[in-house]
């Protein structure tokens, strides 16, 4: 087992109350959840986010923490939280990093693979 190794585990939903698709406002929420499956406790410092739609326009989001907190998360426990964005088209992905610190002092970040944010509409491809 790796002595820094984390899981992160996404789950992405469309929020169609919360959208305004003639005004091109696309609301999604996504539940991430962490998971330390390594050797030694770290605490989340901050995110990294690179939200993309399907326009080809990007945003880059960085901030200390996850919904306002830096949880420490000893091995093999876990935190989730839920948190959202808004594209102006129906479909985009987002991807990045949380910025740990472990209790011996050891940094390192750990990605958070490409995920699909979609309204879940068919289209017609042409």
């Amino acid at each position: 087992m790796a002595k820094y190794q984390f899981r992160v585990e996404v789950e992405p939903r469309f929020l169609p109350e919360q959208s305004a698709p003639s005004q091109g406002i696309y609301s999604f929420a996504y539940t991430i959840t962490i998971t330390n499956t390594g050797e030694v406790p770290a605490q989340l410092i901050s995110r990294h986010w690179v939200i993309g739609n399907s326009a080809g326009e990007v945003e880059e989001v960085k901030g200390l923490g996850v919904v306002g907190q830096q949880p420490l998360l000893k091995p093999g426990e876990a935190f989730q939280y839920t948190s959202g964005c808004r594209l102006r088209t129906a479909s985009g992905s987002m991807e990045g990093s949380y910025f740990f610190v472990a209790e011996d002092g050891e940094r390192f970040d750990v990605p958070v693979p490409p995920f699909m944010l979609d309204d879940g509409a068919q289209r017609v491809l042409h």
